[in-house]
């Protein structure tokens, strides 16, 4: 019967000597020196049994002793001479290079004959060799499976050049396809945003709407791959989500739902609570209401911009338990570009509301400076010389009435053009321009600014407000004194006064206009509006203004028909 074969790896003869004697009693033993020859001498087949001895060797090489536990772990391991074919292999390397034979023997990237290198990509096996350091390369199949390579050059001694390699093969298609989602969301985003004047000029709103929605439904499907979407718009004043886009929802499409957290299914309760929901069991779920036919589960995610929800974004599967985590995540950020394209849209909708058949908007902005210089103009001259020329107060008083009838008949001529917008299918996106409160509402901008004074007109005009400007405090005074405001909206840093100091000038005009002040990033060295407010102001805005802010500060005060405080005076003369 013949004696087992036993393998004995040691770096020096000293060291092999009294252990090759003592098991040469037991067994035929083979002595190496190197790890290469160990390798070998394991895969010419026959040997019993093996032991490494640890003296001089480097802590890596002691992967031979750990053989068992290398077959069992999640990566792919393999052993590669400088030439780059493999000596050894667990098997989940075969597993993940998808080997149907034995890869002992073969290159490492025979073996991954379907995988390409990603751009700019190069054999890691080469870096390693000459940089005699880690390197790593990823590859894609083309099934579009990612995988990731390093490898890692093993030497006998730290003087000796690379006497094998180890290659470490990670799988890394769940990260590399999370990566390519986001930077598909994000160029989605970009498309979705980028309606150029050029292609949307000639469009009505309901063609602008249109091509949105194409836009959105398109990235919906080929992108996140759902194909039953719901996007529903949120009427801020009314609460009801009206349905902007729809495809496989069904008659529930129709359904009247409000902004609810009650009764009006997970779309209601999540443009109430501006949190996303993830319907795991549509049969199991207290909010769920039926949707699109069949559907068994649903994810739910708010659009929202600024803080502000604008309506919800539905989808729904006939699998129970379709939507992970991460989908709902993916659907977070699809989202949010979907909020920014909808908003960039109601922006151009504003736009053509505003915008009459010949330009009204250019015209408006035209004449606005000019009109305000004609308006401070003869208010000066009522101002400092009215008393002593009363023949010309008559007719100063219709210079600023037939000034004013100017602006205003141009401003009609916008509503007129406006209207039709609405009625060629932008009303439900026109919901915000359209406010009671604002509507005939004068205001005071008071700002050194020109792009400001311009801004103003801009954003407020398109509600029906009369703007009016005054470059300085002084110059504002003399307009409040002569004329009467609903508000007055002043810089907290006027050539001439601190934000204070022009409050309590105002409240001592006329307690019953409303002032707003405006701060720059938030900046507010002389604490001009700590001051005012210990005198009684309420409403400050921040610089550059949005829209919504400048709204709805000047919404509120035309809500305050007492002003500033509860002194009340003589209102002006003049209107």
């Amino acid at each position: 019967m013949s004696r087992p074969q036993f393998l004995v790896y040691g770096r020096s003869d000293a060291c092999l000597d009294d252990v090759v004697a003592g098991l040469s009693r037991h067994c035929d033993v083979r002595a190496v020196h190197t790890l290469r020859e160990a390798i070998t001498a394991l895969q010419s087949g026959g040997i019993h049994g093996f032991c490494v001895l640890n003296e001089g060797i480097a802590s890596s090489e002691l992967l031979l002793e750990a053989g068992g536990i290398l077959r069992e772990l999640p990566q792919g391991i393999a052993v590669l001479d400088p030439q780059g074919n493999i000596l050894w292999a667990n098997g989940q390397f075969r597993e993940l290079t998808r080997a149907e034979q034995d890869v002992v023997g073969k290159g490492l990237f025979d073996t991954l004959s379907g995988y390409e290198f990603l751009p700019g990509e190069y054999s890691p096996v080469q870096a390693a060799l000459q940089s005699n350091q880690l390197a790593s390369a990823t590859l894609k199949s083309s099934d579009s499976t990612f995988l990731t390579i390093e490898v890692k050059p093993v030497s006998e001694s730290a003087c000796a050049g690379p006497a094998l390699l180890l290659a470490v093969v990670h799988d890394v298609t769940a990260s590399w396809s999370a990566r390519q989602k986001i930077e598909a969301i994000y160029a989605a985003g970009f498309e979705l945003g980028d309606l150029q004047p050029e292609e949307v000029v000639d469009l009505s709103v309901e063609d602008r709407v249109e091509l949105l929605k194409d836009k959105i439904l398109r990235y919906t499907q080929d992108l996140l791959k759902f194909e039953t979407v719901e996007i529903r718009l949120l009427n801020e004043e009314t609460g009801i989500l009206t349905p902007l886009l729809s495809v496989g929802m069904g008659t529930a499409a129709q359904r009247e739902l409000k902004a609810l957290p009650e009764e009006n299914g997970v779309t209601g309760f999540v443009a109430t609570t501006g949190q996303s929901y993830l319907c795991m069991d549509t049969q199991r779920d207290c909010h769920y209401l039926p949707g699109a036919p069949g559907a068994r589960s649903s994810l739910t995610v708010p659009l929202v911009l600024h803080d502000q929800v604008l309506g919800t974004f539905n989808v729904e599967s006939t699998k129970p338990d379709a939507f992970s985590e991460s989908d709902l995540r993916f659907l977070e950020l699809f989202s949010r570009e979907v909020a920014v394209a909808l908003n960039t849209l109601e922006l151009l909708v504003a736009e053509k509301v505003t915008t009459a058949a010949n330009s009204t908007k250019q015209m408006l902005c035209e004449v606005a400076d000019p009109v305000d210089e004609i308006l401070n103009d003869a208010t000066y001259i009522l101002d400092k010389f009215g008393e002593k020329l009363p023949a010309a107060v008559s007719r100063l008083q219709n210079i600023l009435k037939h000034t004013r009838e100017i602006r205003d008949s141009i401003r009609k001529a916008g509503d007129v053009a406006g209207n039709g917008v609405a009625k060629g299918g932008g009303a439900g996106l026109m919901n915000q321009f359209q406010s009671p409160k604002l509507r005939h509402m004068r205001v005071l901008i008071v700002d050194s600014d020109k792009e400001i004074r311009r801004s103003a007109h801009e954003i407020l005009g398109r509600f029906g407000v009369s703007v009016e400007t005054a470059h300085n405090g002084e110059e504002a005074l003399m307009m409040i004194r002569t004329h009467r405001y609903d508000a007055v909206v002043a810089d907290i840093r006027l050539p001439d006064l601190k934000g204070s100091e022009f409050f309590q000038k105002v409240l001592e005009i006329d307690s019953r206009v409303e002032v707003i002040l405006m701060a720059g990033f938030g900046y507010d060295a002389n604490h001009s509006i700590v001051k005012a407010r210990q005198m009684g102001l309420r409403s400050v805005i921040y610089k550059p203004f949005r829209m919504d802010q400048l709204v709805k500060a000047v919404e509120q005060a035309g809500g305050n028909p007492s002003g500033n405080s509860g002194v009340h005076r003589a209102a002006p003369a003049l209107n």
